[in-house]
């Protein structure tokens, strides 16, 4: 099992940035792949971002041009730059692994933007 802990979320403005940060117990380095998913109150769980073992990024169409995310191997960390913030990106915000195809969460960490 994988331990994630995240980071980096808060309140700020709509048109504002935030930079969210998920670090592994263990070595990311042969993890198949991470990301970010985001529930919003009464809203299913849904992908935000993903990167794969080999460096490859998808995103969701409501981010794409305002999210980027990255990885870095000796820190066992990856993040989740927001840029272009709207009040829709308001949820709490989870890291994951999947290794392995055995899926580990992290607790979340709340976003909120206002307008």
């Amino acid at each position: 099992q994988v331990t994630l802990v995240e980071s980096g979320g808060g309140l700020v403005q709509a048109g504002g940035s935030l930079r969210l940060s998920c670090a592994a117990s263990e070595s990311i380095f042969s993890i198949n792949a991470m990301g970010w998913y985001r529930q919003a109150p009464g809203k299913q769980r849904d992908l935000v971002a993903v990167i794969t073992s080999d460096g490859r990024t998808t995103y969701a169409d409501s981010v794409k041009g305002r999210f980027t995310i990255s990885r870095d191997l000796a820190k066992n960390t990856i993040y989740l730059q927001m840029n272009s913030l709207k009040p829709e990106d308001t949820a709490v915000y989870y890291c994951y692994t999947n290794k392995r195809f055995v899926i580990d969460w992290g607790q979340g960490t709340q976003v909120t933007v206002s307008t």
